[in-house]
């Protein structure tokens, strides 16, 4: 068993970005956490984006929700405090692998905590970065299959209710990650996948 965390400046992230992995993993008998930074309150009600993060890691089997406690939109201004909150989790848990999202981002928050978690997980063996919809440049060269986890990707989205149409485009968060996922799943030469640039990979 290995145990995987996966970083988010906010509720949501990961289940666009990674929510089908988090599943594959949970399903090949690895315990996975997740490290929330924020509540997401500048995008919704705080308590009400808690609880749905809280749900979404139900539907994916994560083992516990880490929450860091920090505002909305100002992680840059807490980055010493964010780098202390990261690296004490990591040396609780001790993970194998860690997600963290990608570091070219138009989300001051995206850069901040992915600036800290590549310095935080400086002695994790495996780390990759995965994509949200607001990244920048991003070329992935691995490639997770989600086929058989695409459902429990939905569902966990799903259970961000008050975030669904909250694109400021015309598809809703689902309509994007079934797209991305069919398109990263072309790239893969799968029919459906999540994609990630390492920063490290131990074979």
């Amino acid at each position: 068993m290995s145990i995987v965390l996966a970083l988010a400046p906010h509720p949501d992230d990961l289940e666009i970005g990674c929510g089908g992995t988090l599943a594959t993993h949970v399903q090949r008998g690895d315990e996975v956490h997740v490290y929330i930074a924020t509540f997401g309150d500048v995008g919704g009600d705080a308590k009400t984006r808690q609880a749905e993060q809280l749900a979404a890691a139900k539907v994916l089997g994560i083992k516990e929700v880490h929450w860091g406690n920090f505002v909305d939109t100002k992680l840059p201004e807490s980055s010493a405090e964010l780098m202390a909150s990261v690296e004490d989790v990591i040396q609780r848990l001790h993970p194998d692998t860690v997600y963290i999202n990608f570091h070219d981002d138009t989300h001051q928050d995206h850069r901040a905590l992915s600036q800290v978690a590549r310095s935080a997980t400086r002695y994790v063996p495996n780390v990759l970065c995965y994509e949200t919809p607001s990244s920048i440049g991003f070329e992935p060269v691995v490639f997770m299959d989600v086929a058989d986890t695409l459902t429990l990707k939905i569902l966990a989205l799903e259970a961000h209710a008050s975030q669904v149409e909250r694109t400021h485009v015309r598809l809703n968060i689902i309509e994007i990650a079934m797209a991305t996922c069919h398109f990263r799943g072309v790239q893969g030469k799968l029919a459906c996948a999540e994609a990630f640039v390492p920063i490290r990979m131990r074979l």
